[in-house]
């Protein structure tokens, strides 16, 4: 029987992130082969993969990178089955080991096949499921190139973002990092309205007015306030003529308050300040641009760009969450 020692037991543990115990197991099955006692390990990490396929991988670790001259950026986010391994060191720093090795891959695909310290990465995933005892899969995989990119990391490596702007400009990093941050923060799904398809929008309009229309009912019946039934609920709905026809009711309403037409000028702007506010409640949620700024919600997101420099776009953005 070849005799292992503590010392190659311990280069093996180091290489693999193996218990002591499976790597010695491992040396001895191999007779002391080094190579041999990596495919050993491998396979069980195969077995228990095998096993554990079904499992539900939603924690985890959501680490975003972003390259030296920041014209790219990327997203990944190693997956596992408990907050206990989540938030483990050793498994936080493989999520940031991989996310540097997803820098220079074009997709998922040619990350999992890309090669990390001798073995693909989706042999390392294979090979750490046998080494945790948990499901370890790669769930998301984000990419963006621009003329700058920024990114962000919420606390707890549960969310990253990545955002592309179309120039450099004074603090590029900081610009992005709060752009990034908003889209941690907001959920957004994409830049403008104008991105919006028009049968999407009409049947969300459809279904949003259906639930508050029901919860009025109950509202009425209790005798609360009734929620208002907004007539749309995008810019893109918004056409000049149905701006038009409600300024034309603003000042009606204006007329019947008895309120001096001199002054219309200066109470209509807020009126249709607020229409408009009424009305986009999709582009609120759903689109960056006509967000409110969290740093700022006196501006939309739009504004803020904009007051950094009139130039200035944002090219794209990328978000992956965990849970």
């Amino acid at each position: 029987m070849v005799k292992i020692t503590a010392a190659e037991v311990n280069i093996l543990r180091k290489s693999t992130g193996a218990g002591m115990m499976d790597c010695k197991n491992a040396l001895v099955e191999a007779e002391g082969d080094f190579d041999k006692a990596i495919d050993i390990l491998r396979k069980k990490g195969q077995k228990v993969a095998d096993k554990r396929a079904d499992r539900d991988s939603s924690e985890g670790a959501a680490i975003a990178k972003v390259n030296s001259d920041n014209t790219s950026g990327v997203i990944i986010s190693l997956n596992c089955e408990t907050d206990f391994v989540a938030k483990n060191e050793s498994f936080v720093s493989l999520a940031k080991e991989l996310a540097d090795i997803a820098l220079g891959c074009e997709n998922k695909d040619a990350f999992l096949a890309a090669d990390y310290k001798g073995m693909t990465v989706q042999e390392k995933l294979i090979e750490q499921t046998g080494v945790i005892g948990e499901k370890i899969e790669i769930g998301g995989f984000e990419k963006l190139d621009a003329p700058y990119v920024g990114h962000y990391i919420h606390v707890g490596n549960r969310i990253a973002a990545i955002v592309g702007i179309s120039n450099k400009v004074n603090d590029s990093a900081l610009v992005t990092k709060d752009l990034a941050m908003q889209v941690a923060s907001m959920g957004a799904t994409t830049l403008s309205y104008k991105d919006f398809d028009a049968a999407y929008v009409a049947a969300e309009t459809e279904a949003r007015i259906a639930v508050i229309e029901k919860d009025n009912i109950e509202l009425g019946r209790l005798g609360k306030t009734l929620k208002n039934v907004p007539l749309y609920i995008s810019r893109m709905q918004l056409t000049d003529e149905v701006i038009a026809q409600a300024e034309e009711s603003a000042k009606a309403q204006l007329k019947v308050e008895g309120k001096p037409e001199q002054i219309w000028d200066k109470i209509l702007p807020g009126k249709m300040e607020r229409f408009i506010s009424d009305n986009t409640t999709l582009d609120q949620e759903q689109c960056l641009l006509d967000q409110n700024f969290i740093k700022d919600e006196k501006k939309s997101v739009a504004d803020y760009v904009k007051s950094i420099d009139p130039n200035l776009e944002v090219t794209g953005f990328k978000r992956v969450a965990l849970g």
